[in-house]
C-alpha cells in the first residue's frame, strides 16, 4: 500500500511539473542601446547616435543640416578634418580655422581665433564670386557664435574691382561687427544706384557665445535686400530708383573674380557656410528654390525615425511590454512600433502592419519568431530641442520546451543497438532528435547507416540504429522537440547505453 500510495505522489508531482511548465513561458529579454551598444539599423533618416543618459551613447535628432541642391553655390559644414566646400564650385586656397565641438549643426563647427586669417575661398567658373557680371538672386547664409563681438571683427569679406566706361572702380561686400550689431555694407556693387554704398544692419545686438542663425538675401525681381536673424527680418530696404518696390531696380554687378575671406579678423565659431542663387524671406516664399527663412530650425519639426532590422527570438514567442531609457524634453516626443511574424521575408514597410506601443504598458496579439522596432522622434515646436533614447528592453515569452520522452532503453544487437521510449507526455511534442556517441554526454557520433548524430525522427517510440561497432559501448539520449517548430527542442532525456556485439 506504502509503495502505491508513493508512485500516486510521483505522478501527481510529475503531474504538477508538466502543468507548470506549459503555463509559465520562458521570461526573455532583448536589449537595444545601452551597455550593449546600438545596432546597424534597417532604415533611419533624421537620427544619429549622441551622448544619453548616465555618459552611454543615445539616439537622437540629427540637426538640420544643409543639404546640396541646384540652387546650392557653396557649402562648409565644418563636418570634415579637411575643410572643403561641398558643391565643388571654391577652392580652400588657406584656413586657419580650427575644428571644434561647440557646434550647433552637425558636430563640428570651425573655430576662428582673430589671428588676421580666417578661411579664404576662390570661386571656380560658373560660381557666383568666381565669375564676372549680374549673380542675379543671391543668399548668404550661416550660423554664428561669437566670443566677444569687437568692434571691426569681420565675418565676410570680398574685394575687387570693375571697370566702367575706362576707369577702374574698387568694389566690396563686408559683414562685420559695429557697435555689437552686424553690417552688411555693399560697395559700388549696385549698377547705376545713387549710394556708391549700401548699407543694412541688425536691430538686435549681437549675443556673445550663443549661436544664431544669420541670412543676407538680394531679390532681383524686387531689388529688396533684406537681413534675417534666427528668421526674424532685422533690416529691409529696396535698392531701386524710388527706394521703394516700385522703381527701377539697380541689379548688382560683380567685377573681376576675386576670393572670399571667411572670419578673416573674428573671434568665435561659424557653422554652415552656405551661399545660394536664390532670395530667402521671411515669409517663406524664396524664388523658384523656396527656401524659408524660418528653415533656421536646429532639428527638422517633421522628426526623424529609425527601424530595427527584425530581431530573431524562438518561435512563438509572444512580446510582453517594453522598457526604455530616454530624455523627453518639455514638447519633445517619442514614439514606438513594433511588427511580428513568423518569417520576415516579403515584409513591406507597412506590412506587417505596425503596432503602437508604450513604455511599460502591456502589449496585446504581438507574436512569432522575428520582431521589428520603429522608433519616431520629435523635436518641440521651435525645432530646438531633441528628445533622446538611451536604452529599449523588449521584454518578451519564449513558449516552454517541450518534455523529453520517457523510460528509454537500448537493447544491442550485432553491429546495432535498438532504443525505444515512451512518449513524451507533452501535448507540445512534435518528434524527437536522438544523440549518439562513444563517451558519456558527448553525442558526436557519425558511423550509424541512419546518420549522424542527432538524427530527427518522427514522432515514433523506437530506431535501430545500425553499422555500429562490435565491442564498442554507444551512449544514447533523446531530447523532443515542438509542433511550433522543429527548432524549439526540449532538454535530453535520461542516457542510456550498450555495447553491440555477436
Amino acid at each position: 500500500m506504502n509503495i502505491y500510495r508513493r508512485k500516486i505522489l510521483v505522478f501527481l508531482a510529475f503531474c504538477l511539473v508538466f502543468q507548470a511548465n506549459l503555463l509559465f513561458a520562458d521570461e526573455k529579454t532583448v536589449v537595444l542601446g545601452g551597455s550593449e551598444g546600438w545596432p546597424e539599423f534597417s532604415v533611419s533618416s533624421g537620427v544619429e547616435t549622441g551622448k544619453g543618459r548616465f555618459g552611454k551613447t543615445c539616439i537622437q535628432l540629427a540637426t538640420n543640416s544643409r543639404e546640396i541642391t541646384p540652387f546650392t553655390d557653396l557649402l562648409i559644414d565644418f563636418e570634415s578634418s579637411n575643410v572643403e566646400d561641398r558643391t565643388g564650385n571654391y577652392t580652400v586656397t588657406s584656413n586657419s580655422l580650427i575644428p571644434t565641438k561647440n557646434s550647433v549643426m552637425g558636430k563640428q563647427s570651425g573655430m576662428s581665433r582673430g589671428n588676421g586669417r580666417g578661411l579664404t575661398l576662390k570661386g571656380k567658373n560658373a560660381s557666383l564670386f568666381g565669375t564676372e557680371g549680374s549673380p542675379g538672386s543671391f543668399a548668404i547664409e550661416f550660423w554664428l557664435c561669437p566670443s566677444i563681438a569687437e568692434n571691426g571683427e569681420v565675418i565676410f569679406e570680398w574685394k575687387s574691382s570693375r571697370i566702367i566706361n575706362g576707369y577702374i572702380t574698387y568694389q566690396s561686400i563686408i559683414a562685420a561687427f559695429i557697435n555689437n550689431r552686424i553690417e552688411w555694407s555693399f560697395t559700388n556693387i549696385f549698377d547705376g544706384y545713387k549710394d556708391e554704398e549700401v548699407i543694412v544692419k541688425s536691430y538686435v545686438a549681437v549675443i556673445p557665445d550663443k549661436w544664431a542663425h544669420h541670412i543676407f538675401s538680394y531679390n532681383e525681381e524686387s531689388g529688396l535686400v533684406e537681413y534675417l536673424i534666427n528668421g526674424n527680418a532685422e533690416a529691409l530696404r529696396f535698392v531701386t530708383s524710388t527706394d521703394h518696390e516700385r522703381g527701377t531696380i539697380n541689379q548688382p554687378v560683380l567685377g573681376l573674380p576675386s576670393e572670399i575671406n571667411i572670419c578673416p579678423q573674428f573671434t568665435g565659431c561659424i557653422d554652415d557656410l552656405r551661399i545660394i542663387r536664390s532670395f530667402v524671406s521671411d515669409d517663406g516664399v524664396s524664388g523658384s528654390e523656396k527656401v524659408s527663412g524660418k528653415s533656421y530650425d536646429m532639428f527638422k519639426t517633421t522628426g526623424g525615425y529609425f527601424i530595427t532590422k527584425p530581431i530573431a527570438v524562438s518561435p512563438g514567442s509572444v512580446l510582453q511590454n517594453i522598457e526604455v531609457i530616454e530624455s523627453l524634453p518639455e514638447q519633445t516626443d517619442v514614439r514606438y512600433y513594433v511588427r511580428s511574424g513568423e518569417n520576415f521575408y516579403g515584409w513591406t514597410a507597412n506590412s506587417p502592419e505596425w503596432v503602437p506601443m508604450s513604455p511599460g504598458r502591456e502589449i496585446k496579439g504581438v507574436k512569432g519568431r522575428f520582431f521589428q522596432v520603429k522608433v519616431e522622434m520629435f523635436p518641440d515646436g521651435q525645432g530646438r530641442i531633441s528628445p533622446n533614447l538611451t536604452e529599449l528592453k523588449l521584454n518578451f515569452r519564449e513558449p516552454p520546451l517541450p518534455l523529453p520522452p520517457l523510460n528509454v532503453r537500448a537493447k544491442a544487437g550485432n553491429g546495432e543497438v535498438t532504443v525505444s521510449w515512451e512518449y513524451s507526455v507533452d501535448d507540445t511534442a512534435g518528434g524527437y532528435y536522438i544523440y549518439y556517441g562513444t563517451r558519456p554526454g558527448e553525442y558526436l557520433g557519425a558511423v550509424a547507416v541512419e546518420g549522424s548524430s542527432p538524427i530527427k525522427l518522427g514522432n515514433v517510440t523506437s530506431i535501430t540504429l545500425t553499422g555500429l561497432e562490435n565491442g564498442r559501448i554507444y551512449y544514447f539520449a533523446l531530447a523532443t522537440y515542438s509542433n511550433l517548430d522543429t527548432q524549439i527542442v526540449g532538454n535530453f532525456s535520461k542516457e542510456v547505453y550498450a555495447r553491440p556485439g555477436r
